[in-house]
């Protein structure tokens, strides 16, 4: 560890005279009587930029976070600049302190920080953006929403409220036995899993939920759709929701409801993917799109199905424990028979994805067929040149051939006249001999058709 420090240290001095260099430039006062003589060169400001840039490109994550918590914060923040597109290894590293400064600062944290709270106003919710503590003050929230939200902020926000917000970055590190409990107090916890489909990707989203005292917190890493459609309602539709468990039961039907449009998107996919298959022949390269579309189809139907069984295992949870009003428990049933519905239908694509799977494999199959018949046709109708060409080469032939008062041209010419005329023979011979073959089969099959 000390000699790594070591070298910490040297370039924490060099980073630091560069920082120097370049403010001091920076700070030269134009002088109006010898303009061209004190005004900064904008060129020599980007050579110690650049050199700066290049420096920390070649450092380890562990020397970054290690100059960053050692600098001042005015030359903390120069070095941030430089370093702060593609940082998480960095931030991972640093104290909290100091990840807090640097997020409040840039714009890292203004891409994926977002604190939402809602108020009930005349049956409708009202939107409060949440920058601090100030934001809440005389406020009465029945929904704090929280996207990717630092330590400091659920610090100030669990001390207000009176609960423990989880860093929504190890959601994922809970066990499934442990996703969903009731503490001493009353405060419920639920731990979710939400489809997020995209033209890009489709993935499984891990979101706290926490109801206590009639307040839903909702802890995430990144913005949903499912959130976004709950907003919109709840803003525009009088008596959408009451208080927190009706906003908490809303998020989940707005899941099955979004798990529902993502297997019209597969089936949508699926409809395309067999047209293609059943058509009369398809290539190589058509058979390698469809797999990869079938592929695409069976990940988002299998992401679907554990959103929708993960919604079905919380709500179970909820009716358990006696959480829910009797409207509530109706609203439960009716999500749970809309789950009931689309278990139906993911069961369906998983079976025609297996049919599309081993008809595309069957495809690929007859293409390969097809290959090693031409080939073995190529085969058998060179085969009797080739044997005249064996016969050729034996030395008792040879012998014989010598006494034969055929020059060497004539010779080589007959045989290469005899090649197309004994290929074309034999090439005559097999097609005639199939043909034959499939008006028996034919035959057969017409046989059959009439006996049935």
């Amino acid at each position: 560890m000390e000699p790594r420090k070591g070298i910490a240290d040297v370039h924490l001095t060099e980073v630091r005279s560069l920082l120097s260099l370049q403010k001091l430039v920076e700070d030269l006062v134009p002088d109006p009587d010898a303009h061209s003589q004190n005004e900064p060169d904008p060129e020599i400001q980007q050579q110690y930029r650049k050199e700066l840039r290049d420096k920390l490109k070649r450092m380890p994550a562990k020397e970054i976070a290690y100059i960053l918590e050692s600098l001042e914060p005015n030359e903390r923040l120069v070095v941030w600049d430089e370093v702060k597109e593609g940082a998480d290894p960095i931030l991972a590293l640093l104290s909290d302190d100091v990840l807090e400064e640097l997020i409040d600062d840039s714009h890292y944290r203004n891409e994926k920080t977002v604190i939402t709270a809602f108020e009930l106003r005349e049956g409708k919710l009202r939107q409060i953006q949440v920058h601090g503590p100030d934001d809440l003050k005389d406020v009465h929230p029945i929904w704090v929403d929280l996207i990717a939200p630092t330590k400091k902020m659920r610090t100030w926000l669990g001390e207000m409220f009176d609960v423990e917000i989880p860093d929504p970055s190890s959601l994922t590190d809970l066990e499934a036995s442990a996703r969903f409990y009731v503490e001493d107090d009353g405060e419920v916890h639920l731990h979710s899993d939400f489809l997020l489909d995209t033209r890009d990707e489709s993935r499984n989203v891990p979101v706290a939920l926490i109801l206590h005292n009639e307040i839903l917190f909702t802890v995430r890493t990144e913005e949903l759709p499912v959130f976004r459609l709950q907003r919109a309602r709840a803003r525009t539709r009088p008596g959408y929701v009451s208080d927190g468990k009706d906003v908490l039961l809303d998020l989940y039907a707005a899941d099955v409801e979004y798990s529902a449009n993502a297997l019209e998107d597969v089936y949508g996919e699926l409809e395309k993917v067999g047209t293609q298959v059943l058509q009369s022949h398809i290539t190589d390269v058509e058979a390698s799109q469809i797999l990869a579309g079938i592929a695409e189809a069976e990940d988002l139907n299998g992401r679907t199905r554990r959103s929708v069984l993960d919604t079905r295992r919380a709500l179970s949870f909820l009716m358990r424990g006696k959480l829910l009003s009797e409207a509530q428990h109706a609203d439960v049933r009716e999500i749970l028979r809309d789950i009931e519905s689309l278990d139906g239908h993911t069961a369906f694509l998983f079976n025609k994805i297996n049919f599309l799977l081993d008809a595309t494999d069957s495809g690929i199959n007859i293409n390969a067929n097809k290959k090693i018949e031409r080939l073995t046709i190529m085969t058998v109708t060179f085969m009797p040149i080739n044997i005249l060409a064996g016969i050729g080469g034996m030395s008792e032939f040879s012998d014989m051939a010598k006494t034969m008062e055929w020059s060497l041209v004539t010779t080589y010419g007959a045989f290469f006249a005899a090649i197309p005329v004994v290929s074309g023979v034999t090439y005559l011979c097999l097609r005639f001999m199939e043909k034959r073959e499939a008006k028996r089969g034919r035959g057969r099959t017409g046989g059959i058709r009439r006996t049935a």
